[in-house]
């Protein structure tokens, strides 16, 4: 048969070739070209002026991530209205015209979604965001999920009694928040903000008017603010456009604007007049520190391909800035015991440079003298072309993993940036567009220019605010605000040289070392697993998946840890691998390391911890080689550097100085001793005395003792990859550990939880504030049935602790129960309430928290408390099952348990045979009230 094509079809051939070649070869960029909106996501506004983002993402699958945006916060708060948008935010789950007070919330744990975790929301200066995610399968629940948002964003009841109900909730929320840390933003935050409005509108609000403001002023806020034209809804997950806009129009499209709205218009913050200096002390402060913030300045939002190009230039020197600041804290006296500097947002439309330290010995001076100086010799010297080249390099691997998973990002993220689209202008064009903005533009970046963006970035000679806080210890010497003006202006004028050009190693390990074998193979069809048997004994396991396409994970674990240590070794030991990790591998500091695998995405840790050894890596999947070099040199070549351990010992003693200053560490310190009766083996809160136990060459041999021989380890590696293409990696680095003789099994260290019930009071702060610890432990039969009854109950419990001492007693903002059962070193389990309230409230706390542990040992559990609980197990385990984190955590866990790793395949149908009863059964064996340990932390008195 003869093939015939018209002239028209030719021409619609030739068309559609041609348009294909200019998508293959779009058009140069121009700096003046605006940046669109990328056609992953449509972005439309109903008539009555409500923005909606809807994007198609099967990332996770059978998941809609639901947002309501709000342009009102704080900032609109008349002045007696102060805490209301924040109020109004709690009043959206306590009614509305489809849900009862607790009818909403009760719904959704129900279709898996949980309290807190899941369903969410904050408000702030400026906007109020409602967070849903809700699962998929089925029509009425996505239908119902729209319905919840429309009737955050016109329904809300705000019946009076739930009104005065709710006021003990947002109370204890505030006074959660009280401390150190409120007491400084009372002092800072209007100078911080140059005594901008913003400053006295804080979104707890003021608590005379928590407690007393009448019913129309939060009405009133809700009817001025909760309007269309103020509103965004985003809708990204497993649903198909059409479908979410049709529904959108549907829930929002009748929506009103007032007939005579109140303008929407955002505070200003003023310049700064004159330079400044503030002192702020605390007995409670944890940590001594600078800050230093210079002239804000008005951030209009980029729009074009040239503001998204200052934006690179912008992250390349903050990148060299970084390293440089941290490459400060590795000296033996370093100024400061970390620090940085560089451009940051304040609010909406404003920003500005500063610079900031945590103190170490030396105090304010040097710390000042070296913030200042290296931003100065930025300013006046600019930086080397290694260096650039070095954040050019990282930069473009970032862009490179985000175009790599493109079509495996969560639905969240995406619902973040859109957020941030309506909110703050950010542009939206897409990773693709985006990954080809960061290819075409950052190798034509040069150098001058990145030193130039610096110097304009940079001040010198402006006004400038520089704050100190600190402890007010006796012992403690405290600048005055004139002193540290003058420190800061004296540093402007001394003078600083150039950074010298250093040159490093292009390859982390030029030579391999000599490879190993692979000597045995396995495969467990069902899991996808591989298990290799190494020449040295090491075993390897391989999962690889299509989770990710630009992500692989390593985790490898061996029994033994420092419990094979005596009681003289302990501090030593347990600080080993944290003071290693900070000197390098070879020749090279850590900051080194940054530089020589620039242009990589790889991390590796070694730990040595109680009962075992890890090790823990991560790369991208061209990265993989990288990742198994610096595991191998991590176990075989530390680096010792007396220099940089002088500093980690410093800065930990430093710490430690003010740690036990804050009450709530001295409270967390008394629960650990006293639930394990002062064991010297249990780690607590470091003293500064308990570091001159520290010996550097003493670290050095536990760390080597257990870690330079990789004998019995099992590694586990999961992510994108090949199976045949990471074997002869696989042979070269971890065949080729060694494997000397050293012990393989841990020693029960003996530690073991008081018996009978042991209670303590902690005296400690000044605030109205306490917190209650509640400990049940004991023995038991490690089992995986035994271990999920035990967490059934602990989660149903936390609905019922929400319920009452939240919901209907006012008691409580947050708080509830975790619970862990382990089989080594001895089946064991322990269930924690920490329950955060007032000091009056205490006993009626502790009272009411039994009294519900009561009625699940009579009565066992309601069974739908027990069904939101599996709800959100199986809703959880079926995204974790596409996700390699979750995949390597199963994969060791069966392991350090010494269970069947098959069991993940059937844990959806051990979690439906859980019943009431078991939990009654559990109650009875776990909440045993002649044997636990209660710590309550009171104001001192």
């Amino acid at each position: 048969m003869k093939l015939m094509i018209s002239r028209s079809a030719s021409a619609a051939i030739l068309l559609a070739c041609s348009l294909m070649a200019q998508a293959d070869n779009p058009p140069p960029l121009k700096l003046s070209d605006p940046i669109p909106v990328g056609p992953q996501v449509k972005v439309g506004k109903l008539a009555n002026g409500l923005t909606y983002y809807v994007q198609k993402n099967g990332r996770p699958e059978n998941k809609l991530e639901l947002r309501l945006v709000v342009k009102a916060g704080s900032i609109l708060e008349d002045e007696d209205q102060l805490g209301l948008a924040h109020f109004t935010e709690h009043m959206a789950f306590n009614g509305s015209t489809h849900f009862k007070r607790n009818e909403l919330v009760s719904y959704l744990q129900s279709i898996g979604v949980k309290f807190g975790a899941d369903l969410n929301a904050y408000t702030s200066f400026n906007e109020t965001v409602y967070i849903l995610p809700i699962p998929t399968e089925k029509p009425e629940i996505v239908e119902q999920g729209f319905q919840v948002l429309e009737d955050w964003a016109h329904g809300l009841s705000f019946n009076d009694a739930d009104i005065d109900s709710e006021r003990g909730i947002v109370l204890e929320e505030l006074r959660m928040g009280k401390g150190v840390d409120d007491r400084m933003n009372k002092v800072l935050l209007p100078k911080v903000l140059n005594g901008s409005h913003y400053a006295q509108r804080l979104p707890i609000g003021k608590e005379d008017i928590l407690k007393s403001f009448k019913y129309d002023a939060i009405k009133r806020f809700y009817r001025d603010w909760y309007r269309p034209d103020l509103m965004a809804v985003v809708v990204v997950g497993d649903i198909e456009p059409a479908k979410a806009q049709a529904l959108i129009e549907q829930h929002f499209g009748m929506l009103k604007n007032p007939q005579n709205p109140r303008p929407r218009e955002y505070a200003t913050i003023p310049e700064r007049a004159a330079s400044e200096g503030v002192v702020f002390t605390d007995k409670e402060i944890g940590a001594n520190s600078i800050y230093i913030r210079y002239p804000i300045h008005p951030w209009p939002a980029g729009t074009t391909v040239a503001d998204y190009r200052q934006k690179l230039i912008e992250n390349m020197y903050s990148f060299i800035l970084s390293q440089r600041m941290y490459e400060l804290t590795q000296q033996a006296n370093p100024p400061f015991l970390q620090g940085g500097s560089g451009m940051s947002g304040v609010v909406r439309g404003y920003r500005s440079f500063g610079a900031g330290a945590v103190l170490g010995k030396g105090g304010a001076t040097p710390a000042i003298n070296a913030l200042v100086q290296e931003d100065q010799r930025a300013r006046q010297y600019g930086f080397t072309a290694s260096e650039v080249e070095r954040a050019k390099k990282g930069i473009l691997r970032n862009y490179e993993r985000m175009y790599n998973e493109r079509d495996k990002s969560d639905s969240s993220g995406y619902a973040a940036e859109y957020i941030r689209n309506f909110l703050e202008q950010e542009t939206i064009p897409g990773i693709a567009a985006e990954y080809r903005y960061a290819t075409e533009l950052i190798p034509d970046i040069s150098l001058s220019e990145v030193n130039a963006a610096a110097r304009v970035a940079i001040p010198v000679d402006q006004n400038k605010l520089v704050i100190y806080t600190g402890s007010d210890k006796a012992g403690t010497p405290v600048p005055k605000a004139d002193e540290l003006l003058a420190i800061a202006s004296a540093a402007e004028k001394i003078g600083v040289k150039a950074q010298e050009e250093k040159v490093y190693a292009s390859q982390l390990m030029p030579v391999p070392p000599k490879a190993g074998s692979i000597v045995g193979q396995t495969v467990n069809v069902k899991l996808g697993t591989t298990e290799l048997k190494l020449s040295n004994g090491v075993k390897v396991v391989l999962k690889p998946t299509d989770f990710n396409n630009d992500q692989v994970m390593m985790g490898g674990v061996r029994y033994g840890g420092w419990s094979l240590f005596g009681d003289r070794d302990i501090f030593n030991a347990h600080y080993a691998s944290s003071i290693v990790g900070q000197m390098g591998v070879l020749n090279y500091t850590p900051n080194d390391l940054g530089k020589v695998l620039a242009g990589k995405s790889v991390s590796s840790t070694a730990s040595v911890s109680s009962l075992n050894e890890s090790v823990g890596g991560s790369s991208g999947s061209s990265d993989i080689e990288s990742m198994f070099q610096l595991a191998y040199l991590q176990m075989t070549q530390p680096r010792k550097d007396a220099a940089i351990y002088s500093a980690y010992v410093d800065r930990q003693r430093e710490l430690a100085q003010n740690n036990l200053a804050r009450p709530e560490s001295v409270f967390y310190d008394t629960v650990t001793a006293t639930l394990y009766n002062n064991n010297p083996r249990v780690l607590r809160a470091a003293k500064p005395a308990d570091f001159d136990q520290l010996g550097l060459d003493r670290v050095l041999d536990i760390y080597s003792s257990r870690m330079s021989s990789a004998r019995d380890f099992t590694f586990f590696i999961v992510g994108s990859f090949d199976v045949e293409k990471i074997k002869p990696l696989v042979a070269t680095y971890l065949a080729s550990l060694p494997t000397g003789e050293i012990p393989v099994a841990f020693k029960d260290e003996g530690v073991r939880p008081v018996k009978g019930v042991v209670k303590k009071e902690v005296h400690a702060g000044s605030e109205p504030k306490s917190t209650i610890s509640l400990s049940f432990t004991g023995d038991v039969e490690y089992s995986r049935t035994e271990r999920l009854r035990m967490q059934a109950l602990v989660e149903v419990l936390n609905i019922k602790l929400i319920e009452v001492l939240r919901e209907k007693m006012g008691a409580m903002y947050s708080g509830g129960m975790n619970g862990t059962m382990n089989r080594i070193p001895y089946g064991n389990y322990t269930i924690n309430a920490n329950l955060p309230c007032a000091p009056e409230n205490v006993d009626k706390v502790i009272a009411a928290t039994f009294a519900e542990i009561d009625k699940i040992k009579q009565n066992g559990a309601e069974e739908a408390d027990l069904n939101k609980v599996k709800a959100a197990w199986v809703k959880s385990y079926r995204k974790g099952l596409r996700e390699n984190g979750y995949w390597l955590a199963v994969l060791q866990s069966a392991f350090f348990n010494n269970s069947n790793p098959d069991d993940i395949l059937t844990y959806e149908s051990r979690v439906d045979e859980i019943k009431p009863a078991d939990l009654k059964a559990a109650a009875r064996r776990y909440f045993d009230m002649n044997n636990y340990v209660q710590v309550v932390l009171y104001p001192e008195k």
